[in-house]
């Protein structure tokens, strides 16, 4: 029996994940060209991810008829038995007799023949329980399970994470967000020039895509139905994929025409030509970024929208700047855990570990502190992450707020009315702009609340 493309191309995904530390939303943009077709891209992609989202509570159920744990297995046969079982559990459509043979397929694929008896004889066990609610099997251990424990296997989270949320939000909305992570987020696309919408929309469904408005934001969109990279409006620059919550972010530094802007840690470059346009001819922006691979995406991403001379500098921002000018407006929008994103990218909540929380902390603090000295007075820094926690964001902003007087002195926090005015007018309908923003005008998003990924902004100002 062949293997299909789709599993092939989600197996070879899968395996550059483990062994490669790469990012599966990379390595599915890169394999899925023009050649797959899109039936074969759209069940590649369904598997790539789904196996990463529910690794956990796959690799429980697999366990209960194994010797040793999936973890400890090769990793041919691990991916083999992952991939195998979670389409015999979450895709109806799919025979169990394909999943389980393609599965055994796999691992000879892989050089691994000696191990296609026990996939085979794991994965028809699998079959036979494939309908059997996964509570059923936790409730056998259901006195040596702790609530967060179990919460984390059934929803396929690591316990550290689980706990950590059930202390802040309360059950309920810790629940909420285990299943938005689980969900596969909208495709959401900004429009970058909204006097254009409707010829864009138009173009987009002549090409066999359904298209809705955004949630957040007015000048967005959510795509399904086909690819967006291969129709013409993304061709000719009229439109970008990017998160609702990202694109929100730059929007708070209210650009204004003639401004000097400084966009640091700025690549991919999502965020980056709003504010060149904003900030319009006789503006300068400076894209800055510690790794010159990125830049050179960048570089990529803004000549397709038009912008053939960007102004890109690969330095360390966690060093003392090197620019003699102060700007105006001041975009950091920070490395982080990236704790908001597990929907979009599953595999951080298997890499991510506790103590990096305080190792991104010291980061960004320094960051940002370095950031707040080439901001002029009357200007606006926005610092953001796509992380949920507070080590992250709150203690950040207050760290600095707190720290040396050179810089502390003259920089206090924009007032939320003043942020709330700057987004009122490029909110979709129904979001009002005030329930963005805490009360120390810090502004949130929540994949649970919102659909879109998880973001932090806080915009300070000098006097």
């Amino acid at each position: 029996m062949s293997i299909t493309v789709a599993r092939k191309i989600a197996y070879d995904i899968l395996r550059r994940v483990e062994s490669e530390n790469a990012y599966a939303s990379d390595l599915l943009h890169a394999e899925l060209g023009a050649q797959i077709k899109p039936a074969d891209a759209a069940l590649a992609t369904e598997i790539t991810l789904g196996v990463l989202r529910w690794r956990r509570l796959l690799d429980f159920l697999l366990d209960r008829h194994l010797k040793k744990p999936v973890e400890r297995l090769d990793l041919p046969v691990a991916l083999a038995l992952r991939i195998g079982a979670y389409q015999l559990r979450f895709l109806d459509k799919i025979p169990a007799r394909a999943a389980v043979n393609e599965s055994v397929e796999l691992v000879k694929l892989a050089r691994k023949s000696s191990a296609a008896a026990l996939v085979n004889a794991v994965l028809r066990k699998a079959a036979a329980e494939a309908r059997t609610p996964a509570e059923n099997f936790l409730a056998e251990h259901a006195s040596g399970l702790a609530p967060a424990e179990r919460l984390a296997i059934l929803h396929s989270h690591p316990t550290w994470i689980v706990e950590r949320w059930l202390a802040r939000f309360g059950e309920q909305a810790t629940i909420a967000l285990l299943q938005a992570n689980n969900t596969l987020p909208p495709l959401s696309c900004a429009i970058h020039d909204p006097s254009q919408r409707s010829s864009i929309v138009a173009e987009l469904e002549k090409s066999g895509l359904h298209v809705a408005s955004g949630q957040l934001l007015n000048s967005a969109i959510s795509i399904t139905g086909g690819s967006i990279v291969r129709t013409e409006p993304f061709r000719a620059g009229q439109i970008s994929i990017q998160d609702e919550a990202s694109q929100a972010v730059p929007l708070l530094l209210d650009t204004q025409p003639a401004d000097r802007v400084l966009d640091l840690c700025a690549a991919p470059g999502g965020k980056t030509p709003p504010l060149i346009r904003a900030a319009g001819p006789r503006g300068l922006l400076v894209a800055a970024d510690v790794h010159l691979h990125r830049l050179k995406s960048t570089r990529s991403q803004l000549a397709r929208l038009g912008f053939d001379q960007p102004r890109l500098i690969a330095l360390d921002a966690a060093q003392p700047l090197p620019f003699s000018k102060s700007f105006d407006r001041v975009l950091l929008d920070a490395p982080c855990s990236g704790t908001g994103t597990l929907a979009r990218h599953p595999e951080i909540r298997w890499r991510l570990r506790p103590e990096q929380l305080a190792e991104f902390h010291a980061l960004q603090v320094q960051l940002l502190r370095n950031a707040l000295a080439h901001l002029a007075p009357g200007g606006r820094l926005v610092y953001s992450t796509c992380s949920l926690e507070p080590e992250e964001n709150e203690a950040v902003v207050a760290e600095v707020l707190a720290g040396p007087l050179q810089i502390s002195a003259s920089v206090r926090r924009a007032p939320a009315a003043k942020l709330a005015a700057t987004l009122e007018a490029r909110l979709a309908p129904g979001i009002g702009a005030s329930s963005l923003f805490d009360g120390d005008g810090q502004f949130h998003t929540s994949p649970a609340l919102h659909h879109t990924d998880g973001f932090f902004a806080a915009a300070l100002e000098k006097s």
